[in-house]
């Protein structure tokens, strides 16, 4: 029995020390990619920027007992998004493949949230819809703004914007359904995600904005370690 107890401790701190590993991985490889922007340095932006998912998941991979598929999922189509836009400069259709997959990230971030969360009860309906307002207020107000000079890109981007909000919103529902601080994490990386994407449709479409790649990379970057963050305290709970 003594001997079981040993191992499973065993296999314990080697998980952690791995978790402990990429989790490292990834805020050098953050460094590298705001570097890269800071100071134009194109390889380095495609060398750095593929490798923040990858390492990101196996950090969360070895942090939970038992990962989330759907969360998994999302992270997988986050990294197709990010190694899409790459080369977005070279084709349209390699920002509408960017866009496509992070329109998939965020549906299977959304189904990751309706799994990550318990069966007591949570927001009722006039306070869901309280909440809601601003978030809507903001997905909204952005497509306004952008749509008159959308092109032929008005119907996807608005579909994306939907489901973008979406996730948002989900990310909030969790409210009483999970600890408060995987709550947090998880709304704070939610919202990060929409400001990161905000501030890219805006460059993209509207009107150019100073140092636009630092701050698109930095609150993309915040949001996707704050979620996973939130995934891996919810996933403590439930050892």
């Amino acid at each position: 029995m003594f001997t079981i107890i040993n191992i499973e401790c065993t296999l314990a701190n080697k998980f952690q020390s791995m978790a402990k590993l990429f989790q490292f991985l990834f805020f050098a490889t953050a460094v590298l990619e705001i570097v890269s922007q800071v100071f134009g340095l194109p390889t380095l932006h495609i060398l750095a920027k593929p490798l923040l998912v990858i390492f990101l998941g196996v950090y969360y991979q070895q942090s939970v007992s038992s990962p989330s598929r759907f969360f998994l999922l999302a992270l997988s189509f986050c990294w197709a998004g990010d190694v899409f836009l790459l080369f977005d400069h070279l084709h349209e259709l390699y920002f509408m493949a960017g866009l496509g997959s992070f329109l998939v990230a965020h549906c299977f971030f959304i189904l990751s949230y309706r799994q990550m969360r318990s069966t007591a009860v949570g927001l009722n309906g006039p306070q869901r819809a309280r909440l809601s307002f601003p978030v809507l207020l903001a997905g909204t107000g952005l497509i306004t703004i952008l749509y008159p000079s959308l092109g032929g890109l008005k119907v996807p981007v608005m579909i994306y914007a939907f489901v973008l909000t979406m996730m948002v919103l989900q990310s909030i529902f969790r409210y009483g359904r999970t600890s408060g601080k995987s709550f947090w994490l998880i709304v704070s990386g939610a919202t990060s995600f929409m400001l990161s994407d905000s501030l890219l449709a805006i460059n993209k479409f509207s009107q150019l904005i100073p140092q636009a790649g630092i701050l698109v990379m930095t609150t993309y970057i915040a949001a996707i370690y704050l979620i996973t963050q939130g995934a891996i305290v919810y996933g403590d709970l439930k050892k």
